[in-house]
């Protein structure tokens, strides 16, 4: 198809993020992945313990594979518990 033919045009792309941001105070810094996964990890922890598992949701994308967008929402219909999983092909 037309998206994947042109695939690396954003995956090449040189405004491509190539780490992750944190934010730290009114600004977002480059974090290792390590950091960011720990902090995503503890945030969702929180937020499934406080709350009931449809106070998660997940959006997935077409520029992601199939494979991926399985993996996706089998997380987050097995491990937490929600189906709020959406996706968008329009990207």
């Amino acid at each position: 198809c037309i998206k994947g033919w042109n695939a690396a045009s954003f995956v090449n792309h040189p405004e491509r993020l190539r780490t992750p941001l944190i934010r730290r105070g009114d600004s977002l810094k480059e974090a290792t992945w390590d950091e960011a996964l720990t902090l995503v990890a503890e945030k969702l922890a929180i937020i499934h313990g406080e709350s009931d598992s449809d106070a998660i949701g997940f959006l997935t994308s077409a520029k992601c594979t199939n494979e991926e967008n399985y993996l996706l929402q089998k997380f987050a219909r097995a491990v937490i518990k929600t189906n709020n999983v959406d996706h968008c092909a329009r990207l």
